[in-house]
């Protein structure tokens, strides 16, 4: 599917990522809610959850499946029903304090996470155990 650099994504982190990506988004969404003075409820979104599923297809190629059987039957199933959710919670509202003070963080630890696997696919590198440039 996608080219994969580094080291694989664990199977814990990458049922995580639709979730952390959508509760990121919203976050944002809060927080610039808030900046221009918006009402104290945010409506989710089904966009937004399709949007984690879509990352989470993106990124399931990276995954270190520990069985044959995860890559059909847990992946197409799991984000399938991830969107479900998505669509099911569609116009729930939430209040903004809760999703900016949840969102925020998320954010920081995923553009945190974003730069320690960089340095640790650069630090591969220099060792010569992983090439700087995908082979593909």
């Amino acid at each position: 599917m996608f080219c994969t650099v580094g080291r694989p994504l664990s199977l814990t982190s990458w049922l995580a990522v639709p979730f952390l990506f959508s509760i990121a988004v919203l976050g944002l969404t809060g927080l610039g809610g808030l900046l221009v003075g918006a009402p104290g409820q945010l409506a989710l979104s089904s966009p937004v959850f399709g949007a984690g599923v879509a990352v989470g297809v993106a990124t399931s190629g990276a995954v270190g499946w520990t069985a044959r059987w995860q890559r059909a039957w847990l992946r197409w199933p799991y984000l399938a029903a991830v969107l479900a959710v998505g669509v099911l919670l569609d116009g729930v509202r939430v209040p903004v304090a809760a999703v900016v003070g949840l969102g925020v963080p998320v954010t920081a630890l995923l553009v945190a996470q974003y730069f320690l696997e960089r340095r640790r696919t650069a630090a591969l590198a220099e060792a010569g155990l992983a090439s700087p440039t995908p082979p593909c």
